[in-house]
């Protein structure tokens, strides 16, 4: 048995944020309230276990993160991630549930690639689901059996790395998706506007000598899919939203009714296309990074709601693939395990956003739009927690993901996670910020 004491419980299901002690059995949570220590004691003694104490004054616990938006590379290349090493950079990060998408190589387009992903998830430290592809390998041309899909374990459709240019074969999957309560994710960048992918069109791109990706990429596909969706009924999930005129079609469309969702990634509310000049290939992403007018048009949607979910993209590739020219070199970064800080750093610090809030965003949001059993820190709910310190500096010095590709290496950002519980078990604990906080058996408290 494990006792969070004294902890500052952020839960935005139901509203909380005060001083909790929290009692953790059996992979769930069995009791949540004050000076829970005779009752924690007790009801060790009757379950003859060892309770396990943590003094977790000056912290924080919130659910676990939920992330609906991971690449792990597995199958086909996991030299870059495989679903283990995703899931421990997820840990990492605080995050205890993932959505992974369905681009890998083979495509997850069948039940038995889905199959055998969710098998490979069982051994991994948190929980891994998967995306089903919407159509017959990526080709954007026939639809994949849904509903087989749906039964062999997907959460959600998406082509993502792809955009569907084909208006018809969306109609027919909104249609059947909505009949399958599943949202669809869509890849928002028209082909016809992307000269070069990576990069905004403008000033950053001239000065690689480059044309760049055109706003108008994502703003034409985003007007479409809110139209359709309001037209057809279906729920759907605008992925990494970039554009400020995106944004705002968005909500729009939430105003109207229309079942539309968005997410953000940390690395568009934190950077524009001037970053780069300084980090190169490693702030190469497709939807490209834009100016500051559209990175606070992303604030202002987190803000208010209009983007519901922080998603990380996390999308690592090999040092040597991220080493080539420009044009050459795959675009996306890593961002599981810094996703949290750059919240803190970005949205909470300069006051756009409550720690509440922010947590809503990376847990609360996803877990419901997923129909996830997590998001919340209530009596007999699964234990999936992530305690942190929002103002705790930490070097960003070896990540826990096979890959590299982050312009946050090295960098020393604010707010920490400094342990990750997952179905009752700890997967990742920070030993040297979190030690010393175990009290010794038989000790109500500890002076630190």
């Amino acid at each position: 048995m494990i006792m969070l004491q004294g902890v500052r419980l952020l839960d935005p299901s139901t509203r909380t944020d005060g001083i909790r002690d929290i009692l953790i059995a059996e992979g769930k949570i069995i009791r949540v309230g004050e000076d829970l220590w005779l009752d924690a004691s007790l009801i060790a003694r009757a379950k003859g276990e060892v309770l396990e104490v943590f003094d977790c004054a000056g912290l924080c616990a919130a659910p676990g993160f939920v992330d609906g938006h991971v690449h792990f590379r597995d199958p086909g290349q996991t030299h870059k991630e495989d679903i283990l090493s995703g899931a421990r950079a997820a840990a990492a990060g605080g995050f205890t549930s993932v959505v992974c998408m369905a681009n890998t190589t083979p495509p997850i387009d069948s039940e038995e690639l889905m199959v055998e992903n969710i098998r490979k998830g069982r051994n991994a430290a948190i929980h891994v689901y998967s995306a089903s592809t919407i159509s017959q390998g990526m080709k954007g041309e026939a639809l994949v059996d849904m509903k087989l899909m749906k039964e062999s374990g997907a959460v959600a459709f998406t082509d993502d790395g792809r955009p569907l240019t084909n208006e018809e074969l969306i109609k027919e999957a909104m249609q059947k998706a909505r009949r399958l309560k599943l949202p669809l994710s869509f890849h928002e960048e028209d082909p016809r506007f992307v000269k070069e992918p990576g990069v905004n069109s403008g000033p950053a791109a001239e000065r690689l000598g480059l044309t760049g990706a055109d706003r108008q990429a994502e703003i034409v596909m985003v007007e479409r899919d809110c139209r359709l969706a309001r037209e057809l009924g279906a729920a759907i999930v605008i992925q990494h939203i970039s554009a400020k005129e995106s944004v705002e079609s968005v909500r729009r469309a939430k105003q109207n009714g229309a079942r539309v969702y968005a997410e953000a990634t940390p690395h568009h509310f934190s950077l524009t296309d001037e970053a780069v000049s300084l980090y190169g290939t490693n702030a190469k992403m497709n939807p490209p990074l834009r100016s500051e007018e559209d990175r606070m048009a992303i604030v202002r949607g987190l803000q208010d709601g209009t983007i519901d979910m922080i998603a990380t993209d996390h999308a690592p590739h090999a040092k040597a693939e991220k080493d080539r020219p420009f044009t050459e070199a795959p675009s996306g970064i890593i961002g599981l395990e810094t996703a949290f800080a750059l919240g803190c750093m970005n949205l909470v610090e300069p006051g756009h956003l409550t720690l509440l809030q922010l947590v809503q965003r990376m847990s609360t949001e996803a877990a419901k739009l997923y129909q996830l059993d997590a998001g919340s820190i209530k009596e007999d709910k699964p234990a999936d927690l992530t305690i942190f310190d929002p103002a705790q500096s930490w070097a960003y010095l070896v990540p826990e993901s096979k890959s590299t590709n982050s312009p946050w290496l090295g960098k020393t950002l604010r707010g920490k996670v400094l342990l990750t519980i997952c179905a009752g078990r700890i997967v990742y604990e920070d030993e040297r910020l979190f030690a010393g906080r175990k009290l010794p058996i038989g000790s109500k408290k500890k002076e630190l």
